[in-house]
């Protein structure tokens, strides 16, 4: 690395996983890269078996499939190794803060290890891009329009330098829809795939209403309701903070009316 002084070795990490919840979902591909302080690089990158399906939105985003891992080794069997390029080093990721170091650490946690922080620097791009490139209005001013804003935070000033923005993004950009509707669903890509704006609940490919959160995610409605815990924990749900077009599809369900989606073929 040209120009960063290390003192230390720095190792660079991705994953990717099943998910992103940091306690059920496991990693499918983990890959390191080691720089020592003299410039000597080392590698260590596999695919690891989950053990478990690879969901079809996991798939969707990294193309691992679950027969690409099923020679490959379990998470445990390649934690040594794991432990032995991190160790004595720094470490760098992109968005690794908040994503790939937590869902490290539980992974190794589960397989019987323990990975030691203490001392160590985290390096991450994301957090440096974000704050080096802010993408706020200002700045997507200036970067499509080659202006700088006045009067920013002014209602019709932003939404003046709005109107700019969108038109010269579709003069910059010839593979954009030119009309609403298109441009519509390519700025809402999952529109429809969810019931409420905070998409607690989202529609399974049979039309049923699932919970995405807390400890009965990936369960129907109907399945939530059929156990004792499952109603108290909807129940807690409209106790807590959560949207109420939520806490209304709830008390719908614990009624006995559930949700089916339009042309599932079950009205």
């Amino acid at each position: 690395m040209k120009n960063l002084n290390l003192e230390r070795a720095l190792v660079g990490f991705d994953l990717e996983t099943t998910g992103i919840d940091f306690d059920k979902d496991r990693i499918v591909q983990i890959a390191l890269v080691r720089v020592e302080p003299d410039g000597r690089r080392s590698t260590f990158e596999t695919l690891v078996n989950p053990e478990r399906p690879i969901p079809p939105q996991a798939t969707a985003v990294h193309g691992i499939r679950d027969e690409d891992v099923v020679g490959a080794p379990t998470f445990a069997q390649v934690r040594a190794e794991v432990e032995e390029m991190l160790k004595d080093a720094d470490l760098a990721g992109f968005n690794s803060i908040r994503f790939d170091l937590p869902l490290l650490q539980a992974e190794v946690r589960r397989t019987g290890g323990l990975l030691d922080l203490r001392g160590v620097r985290h390096l991450d791009a994301m957090r440096i891009f974000h704050a080096k490139e802010p993408r706020d209005l200002t700045a997507a001013y200036r970067f499509y329009c080659d202006r700088d804003l006045t009067g920013a935070h002014d209602a019709l000033a932003d939404v003046t330098a709005t109107l700019e923005v969108l038109d010269a993004q579709l003069a910059r950009y010839a593979d954009l829809p030119r009309d609403p509707a298109g441009l519509h669903a390519f700025c809402n890509p999952d529109e429809g795939k969810f019931l409420d704006v905070h998409r607690k609940l989202a529609w399974n490919d049979q039309g049923e209403a699932v919970l995405t959160f807390g400890k009965f995610q990936g369960r129907t409605l109907p399945q939530i309701c059929a156990v004792p815990d499952g109603r108290g924990y909807l129940e807690w749900v409209l106790g807590k903070d959560f949207g109420e077009d939520l806490k209304a599809i709830l008390r719908e369900a614990l009624g006995g009316v559930f949700p089916r989606r339009e042309g599932s073929g079950d009205e």
